[in-house]
């Protein structure tokens, strides 16, 4: 059988599956080819059309593939206009497939809008699953926490980063944060600044790739780490910060209450603060205070 022949066969066997028209939401690899399932490789070769956030990256794919199908570019700046062209395709009873440049399409990455207009023009989605580096962070972090939030993407510039940062401090779950390696340094420092410091912070690059890393340590660690090699800055990241710390009987709404006034109060003054406000035991609220580092208060006799 010649080598035509073989790729007929297996676009044959592809169309088997995938004979539906509908929009295939096709999870890429986010670094090694090999994570690219069987599945998902059928429902590429099946595609009459092939949406991507970048054709030039997902050309690379097509010619691993020997793909057939023609790529249009979908990306966040004409993702809605992109959306007509794939509706109107589905409407000739084609097979469309949604790609992003890595891992899922609408994780933090162009394609939620497609979906739902998809979805709205009473045409069928169907999932093809597939890597998303939120989850292989995680199933390699050693983090402990029951629950995570996904954050993705932080605001670029330092005061909104903070002003997020600040309305999650205190959810008491991991928090997963995707950043790019140009502000790598920046996003990390802005983390330490904001968060507890008995927190952990994993820090997880080039996931799948060559030069993967995954260091779990200190938050307060972090920033020395990144500046103690070049290579740590390098790559896509992942940012995972475990849970804050829970403090027996305090809940986190008066540990954010002490937080804030230890900023900017001496302990003593702070401790009696946040007893008048929340009513928590002065002593739980000291021995708190004690875990920050902070100096013991003054009239630490009277804390009984």
């Amino acid at each position: 059988m010649t080598d035509s022949e073989t790729n007929a066969s297996a676009h044959d066997e592809d169309l088997a599956e995938f004979k539906t028209s509908a929009l295939y939401v096709v999870g890429t690899p986010i670094g090694h080819l090999g994570e690219l399932s069987a599945r998902a490789i059928a429902a590429l070769r099946a595609a009459d059309l092939i949406a991507c956030e970048d054709t030039r990256g997902t050309a690379r794919l097509a010619r691993h593939l020997s793909l057939r199908a023609p790529l249009v570019a979908v990306h966040e700046h004409n993702e809605r206009s992109g959306a007509d062209r794939l509706i109107a395709a589905l409407g000739e009873g084609k097979r469309v497939a949604l790609v992003s440049d890595a891992g899922t399409p609408a994780v933090s990455d162009p394609g939620a809008k497609v979906v739902r207009a998809v979805q709205d023009a009473g045409f069928r989605v169907i999932p093809v699953s597939g890597p998303s580096a939120a989850v292989v962070a995680l199933s390699a972090s050693g983090l402990l926490d029951a629950q995570f939030r996904f954050v993705g993407f932080l605001p670029p510039k330092s005061a909104a980063r903070r002003r997020v940062l600040e309305g999650l401090c205190e959810q008491d779950c991991a928090l997963v944060f995707y950043e790019a390696p140009h502000r790598i340094v920046e996003c990390v420092d802005d983390i330490v600044a904001v968060m507890q410091p008995q927190r952990e912070l994993v820090v997880a690059r080039e996931l799948t790739k060559l030069f993967e890393q995954i260091v779990r340590l200190p938050l307060a660690d972090a920033p020395a780490w990144l500046q103690a090699d070049a290579n740590h800055q390098r790559g896509e990241f992942v940012l995972l910060l475990s849970a804050p710390p829970q403090a027996e009987g305090l809940d986190a709404a008066t540990l954010r209450t002490l937080g804030l006034l230890l900023d900017e109060l001496p302990p003593s003054r702070a401790v009696k603060l946040a007893q008048a406000i929340t009513g928590a035991p002065r002593k739980l609220l000291y021995a708190h205070a004690m875990t920050l580092g902070v100096d013991a208060p003054a009239d630490d006799d009277s804390l009984g």
